[in-house]
C-alpha cells in the first residue's frame, strides 16, 4: 500500500505461540500477535488523524506515555457488527488461515520430521527457509504500491500468489517423501534444493499477508477495522495449529496406533505428502472462488513506496532506534539452544513425535491462559521490567530443559513422569517467553511515533523477530561441530538373524572399523551396518551452556541497564523531527 495506507496501520494482539484469538482494544494484547510473526495491522482511523485528536488534547505531553485509552478506539461485540463486515470478517480468517498451513510446517512440523533424514546442521540450513517472514518489511511498499486497476490492489497480488502457491503445493506434495529419504545422501538433492522450496512457499505466504493487511483497510468498515487483529490472530493461529499439533499428531504411526486405530500399522493416517496435496487443491479452489466471486472496490494509485522507506530510513537515524535494534539482535542468543534444539534433541533420543504432538497439544491452551495473565502484568508494571524479569527466567527455563534432556530414561521407554516432565518444562519455557514477548509488545506500542505507526511498529517488530531467526542456523550447525561420536564395529556373534537379514537388505556393508557418527548421515550408516554409535560428547549440552553464559553477561552488563535506561526515557527521545532525521 502507499504511505498514506501503510501508516495507518498499527499491531495487534499475540498472546502466545497460538494467540487467544480475541480483540482487546483497550490493553496491550492487541500489540502482540501479528508482531511474533512481524504482521503489522489496521487502526480505526488513519495514524495522522489518531495522533492529531491525541496531540490536540491538554494533558498531551512527551514527557509521559499516553494512557491506553488515548490508544485505542471503540469496538463492538461480533453479532452487532453489520452482515457485510461479518462476512468479510470470514474472508479474512480464511486467507489468514490459509497462509498458516505451510508456515506451520515449515516452522513446526518438517523440521521435526526431517531429524530422522538430516543431521542438526542441515535442519540449520532449512530454518532459512522462514526468513521471509522476518524479512518482507524490505519489500511490503512494492506490494503496496505496484497493482493493476483492472484486477483491483489487493487480489492482484492475493489471486497469482495463492495459485503459484497451490500449484508449488501440489509438486512438493508429490515428491516430498522422496526428497526428505534422500535428501543429502549420495545421489540425492541437497539440503539447499529441499530448502528452496519451502523458501519459496514461506516467501509466497509472506507477500500474500502484506496483500491481506492492506485489504483488511477496506473489507471491514472503519468503525470495526480493530476486528482485522482478531482474524489475522485466529486464521494463522489455526493454519499454524493444523499443521503442527493435528498433523504432526495424525503423521505419527504411533499416536495413530494408540488413539485412532484398533489394529496397529507401521505408518500414520496422514502422510505429508498427502497433506500438502490436500491443501494445494484448496489453495487453489479458494482462488477460484475469490476471481469468481469476490469484488474489490476501485481505488486510486498512490505513489507513496518511496515515501515508506524514506520513513525508515529516518527512523533508523534515531540513536535510541538503533539502541534497541543492537538489544533485539543479541538478547535471544541466550537461549536460542533450548529453542532451536531441545524439542530435537527428545526426538533424536527417542521421544517420539506422538509424545511431542501430545507436549504441545497440552501446551496450546496454557499458552492462551499465560498470554492473557502476561498481558495484564504487562499493564501493572513497566514493560521492560517484566521483559528482564521473563529474560532471566527463559535463561532458567534453558537450564532446565537441558537438565530434562540429560534425564531420558536410560531404557529408551518414555515413562508416565518423564512425559509429564518434559510437559511442565515446555509449559514453562512457553510462560518465560509469553511474558518477554508481551511485555516488548507492550514497549513497541508506548514508543512508536503515532504519526509513522505502522512503519515504526513494523521496523521494530522485523528486527525482534530477527534476533530470533538469525542465530538458529548457527547454533544448529555448532551443535554437530561440539558432538562427538564414534561407531563401533559390534561383535559379529552378537548379531541376530533378524539383525543380519536387515543389513543385507539395506544393502549396507558390515561395520569393521572405528570411525565418526556425529552426524546423521554417519549414524544411519553406523546403524545400518550393525555397529554401535557410541556418544562421547553430546554437542547440545555445550552449545546450551554456551548461549545460556553469553545470555547471563549480556543481560547483566549491557542488556538490563540499556533497556530500563531506554524505558526511563520521555516519549520525544522516539520521536522524528520534522522534514529531517534527528539524531537524539
Amino acid at each position: 500500500m502507499g504511505a498514506k495506507a501503510r501508516r495507518a496501520k498499527s499491531p495487534t494482539t499475540r498472546s502466545g505461540s497460538p494467540g487467544s484469538g480475541k480483540a482487546e482494544t483497550s490493553s496491550t494484547m492487541n500489540t502482540t500477535e501479528v508482531m511474533r510473526r512481524n504482521i503489522p495491522q489496521a487502526q480505526d482511523s488513519s495514524s495522522e488523524a489518531a495522533a492529531a485528536s491525541l496531540m490536540a488534547r491538554e494533558s498531551f505531553s512527551l514527557d509521559n506515555d499516553p494512557s491506553p485509552k488515548d490508544r485505542d478506539g471503540s469496538s463492538h461485540g461480533f453479532f452487532d457488527l453489520p452482515r457485510q463486515d461479518r462476512r468479510n470478517f470470514g474472508l479474512l480468517v480464511l486467507l489468514y488461515f490459509l497462509q498458516g498451513i505451510p508456515l506451520g510446517l515449515a516452522t513446526g512440523s518438517v523440521p521435526f520430521l526431517l531429524k530422522n533424514h538430516m543431521s542438526y546442521g542441515e535442519i540449520g540450513i532449512f530454518s532459512l527457509a522462514s526468513y521471509p517472514y522476518s524479512l518482507k518489511l524490505f519489500w511490503s511498499p512494492v506490494v503496496d504500491a505496484v497493482w493493476s486497476p483492472k484486477v483491483g490492489r489487493r487480489k492482484s497480488w492475493i489471486l497469482p500468489i495463492q495459485l503459484l502457491s497451490g500449484i508449488g503445493m501440489l509438486w512438493l506434495g508429490s515428491e516430498v517423501e522422496a526428497l526428505m529419504a534422500t535428501t543429502g545422501k549420495p545421489g540425492g538433492p541437497t539440503v539447499w534444493g529441499f530448502t528452496g522450496w519451502w523458501f519459496f512457499l514461506v516467501l509466497m505466504c509472506a507477500t500474500q499477508d502484506i496483500a491481506v493487511d492492506g485489504w483488511a483497510l477496506t473489507l471491514l468498515s472503519p468503525a470495526n477495522i480493530s476486528y482485522a487483529s482478531t482474524a489475522q490472530t485466529v486464521g494463522l493461529t489455526a493454519g499454524q495449529f493444523m499443521s503442527y499439533t493435528v498433523f504432526l499428531a495424525f503423521n505419527s504411526p504411533d499416536f495413530a496406533n494408540r488413539w485412532i486405530r484398533p489394529i496397529p500399522l507401521d505408518h500414520g493416517v496422514m502422510s505429508l505428502g498427502g497433506y500438502l496435496t490436500f491443501w494445494g487443491w484448496s489453495y487453489i479452489l479458494v482462488t477460484l472462488g475469490l476471481f469468481l466471486f469476490k469484488r474489490e472496490e476501485r481505488t486510486k494509485n498512490e505513489d507513496g513506496i518511496f515515501d515508506v522507506y524514506s520513513s525508515m530510513w529516518k527512523i533508523l537515524n534515531l540513536k535510541n532506534i538503533q539502541t534497541i535494534i543492537v538489544v533485539h539482535l543479541i538478547a535471544k542468543i541466550g537461549f536460542q539452544a533450548n529453542d532451536a534444539v531441545t524439542s530435537l534433541k527428545l526426538l533424536d533420543k527417542g521421544f517420539g513425535t506422538s509424545n511431542m504432538a501430545l507436549t504441545v497439544l497440552i501446551d496450546f491452551p496454557f499458552e492462551i491462559g499465560l498470554g492473557y495473565y502476561a498481558g495484564k502484568w504487562s499493564q501493572q508494571f513497566t514493560p521492560m521490567r517484566l521483559w528482564s524479569w521473563g529474560f532471566a527466567g527463559r535463561l532458567v527455563a534453558a537450564l532446565v530443559a537441558q537438565f530434562t534432556v540429560s534425564m531420558f530414561p536410560a531404557s529408551g521407554t518414555v515413562t508416565p513422569t518423564y512425559l509429564l516432565m518434559v510437559i511442565l518444562q515446555h509449559v514453562f519455557s512457553t510462560f518465560t517467553n509469553t511474558i518477554m514477548f508481551v511485555a516488548v509488545s507492550a514497549f513497541h506500542a508506548r514508543i512508536a511515533d503515532p504519526t509513522i505507526g505502522g512503519t515504526y511498529m513494523t521496523l521494530l517488530a522485523t528486527v525482534c523477530n530477527l534476533g530470533g531467526t538469525f542465530p538458529r542456523f548457527f547454533i544448529l550447525r555448532l551443535v554437530d561441530y561440539f558432538t562427538s561420536a564414534t561407531c563401533l564395529p559390534n561383535n559379529l556373534d552378537n548379531l541376530t538373524a533378524a539383525q543380519r537379514e536387515k543389513i543385507a537388505l539395506a544393502g549396507a556393508p558390515l561395520i569393521k572399523e572405528p570411525f565418526s557418527c556425529a552426524v546423521q548421515a554417519d549414524k544411519e550408516t553406523c546403524l545400518a551396518g550393525g555397529g554401535i554409535c557410541e556418544m562421547q560428547r553430546d554437542g547440545y549440552h555445550v552449545v546450551n551452556i554456551l548461549c545460556v553464559a553469553i545470555g547471563v553477561v549480556t543481560f547483566v552488563l549491557y542488556i538490563r541497564p540499556k533497556v530500563l535506561q531506554l524505558q526511563a526515557l520521555p516519549l520525544r527521545a522516539w520521536r522524528l523531527a520534522s522534514g529531517s532525521p534527528v539524531k537524539h
